[in-house]
């Protein structure tokens, strides 16, 4: 690529979309909707009917309207929201230890026997969503603050050259 290719590149983005950031963005949520339908469809006894889940639903909302904002946000290169998309995924992390990892230590009484609340298979599964929520979050984030970057030195270039 010369450097007229990648200057037409750069001014292109005054006028086009950060779509692959905001699309990272979206599939972050995906992963998480995923993550949500299976921990929300177990049912083991009672371990699952706690104010614990109750806050995760809540936080599950908060976090798809949350992500939903900060995609609109970062397909117009708006920089302050890749700091929010990268604190959400680290919390990605984070929500790891807090539901799936009890749970995947846990036990409880059905009828009469010891039961695990979650078996390794479910445990593996909502951890690979949480993590591949994460990266997309952090991933969207990186990807719009590089084009913020990019397209700031651009508009300082046109600036000085008076066009």
């Amino acid at each position: 690529m010369t450097a007229e290719d990648r200057a037409i590149q750069r001014d292109r983005m005054r006028f086009i979309k950060n779509s692959l950031s905001a699309n990272l963005a979206l599939l972050g949520i995906l992963f998480n909707v995923f993550y949500f339908i299976s921990i929300c469809k177990s049912d083991v006894g009672t371990w699952y009917y706690t104010i614990l889940i109750g806050a995760s639903i809540v936080y599950n909302l908060v976090f798809m309207l949350a992500v939903f904002l900060s995609s609109e946000g970062v397909k117009n290169y708006k920089q302050g929201y890749s700091y929010l998309l990268a604190a959400l995924g680290v919390f990605q992390i984070v929500r790891i230890f807090i539901i799936p990892a009890r749970a995947h230590a846990a036990e409880t009484l059905i009828n009469g026997e010891t039961a695990l609340v979650m078996q390794d298979g479910q445990f593996y599964r909502v951890t690979t969503y949480l993590i591949i929520s994460a990266v997309c979050l952090i991933a969207s984030a990186a990807v719009n603050l590089i084009r913020c970057r990019e397209l700031a030195e651009h508009l300082k270039a046109l600036d000085s050259q008076g066009a």
